[in-house]
């Protein structure tokens, strides 16, 4: 669907949990002097603003970011995930928002490249703005993510992430997630790969994470749960991330910091988070 913008959902729960996870992937990335590609298959506009009318309508960022944007004494990864995030926002007021290709490109050595695809045109028009600067890092293509898979995979590098985005509104999207999945590990079979996907109350999305698990060897599955079911059906109640050839670190990273975000995002009793590896 091209109705989609992010800007109404910039800085929820589902990307303080995709974003924090993300910059954990991309410093494990930065350990080796090697450079690595960032693919990013639904890039959106890259940042957002806060107080734009988009972002305002609901408010979502209010029930994410915001409740670490002051917090004392968050654990180290979630503090450099917050660190991001100020990054866009000199002085103390939380303005501005990054997307997942700007926090990229902030932790980016002078080697690293971004692959970014965004289908919906006023949002490619955004990115292309927001990266103008550094055209000669960043490849921007107004394209179908899931189908551009096979253009860049394997990177020249043979070391990349690959960010596997959608919004999940048309319902097709959870076979094409499983098709683009598999489509890379064939092409990329040690390449890291990070998959979001909604906790939301339909079959599909409840059958998504099993079907994911079949596709790879090594992997890591995390969610994170912010309240108990809507009566009628509808609406997020949490969401979770699905990555294949995790940083053997980053299991013990998730079991500090997701129990500090069920504290602080978690709206009822049914809060909590999940975490299962492939071994």
């Amino acid at each position: 669907m091209l109705s989609y913008r992010h800007a109404f959902h910039a800085g929820n729960h589902a990307d303080v949990l995709k974003h924090f996870v993300l910059v954990q992937l991309l410093r494990y990335l930065n350990q080796k002097d090697k450079p690595w590609w960032f693919i990013d298959t639904h890039a959106g506009a890259g940042a957002y603003k806060l107080d734009s009318e988009y972002a305002k309508k609901n408010a979502e960022f209010e029930g994410g970011i915001s409740r670490l944007w002051r917090h004392a004494d968050l654990p180290a990864p979630l503090a450099d995930y917050v660190a991001q995030v100020k990054l866009l926002n000199p002085g103390d007021r939380l303005r501005h928002y990054p997307g997942s290709p700007l926090i990229a490109l902030n932790l980016a050595r002078h080697d690293d490249h971004l692959r970014l695809f965004e289908l919906h045109s006023t949002d490619c028009r955004l990115l292309e703005h927001n990266f103008a600067d550094v055209a000669r890092r960043v490849a921007i293509r107004q394209a179908d993510g899931f189908a551009e898979i096979k253009s860049v995979l394997p990177p020249q590098p043979r070391r990349g992430l690959t960010l596997i985005d959608p919004s999940y509104e048309d319902k097709q999207d959870y076979v094409r997630v499983i098709g683009a999945l598999k489509e890379g590990i064939s092409r990329f079979a040690t390449g890291m790969f990070m998959v979001w996907y909604p906790q939301i109350q339909l079959g599909t999305a409840h059958q998504l994470p099993g079907k994911l698990r079949k596709l790879a060897d090594k992997w890591l599955d995390v969610s994170l749960t912010l309240h108990a079911p809507a009566a009628d059906g509808f609406g997020m109640h949490g969401s979770g991330l699905f990555i294949v050839n995790p940083p053997y670190t980053l299991a013990d990273t998730l079991r500090q910091a997701m129990p500090v975000l069920v504290g602080l995002l978690g709206q009822d009793d049914a809060a909590g988070y999940a975490l299962e590896t492939s071994g």
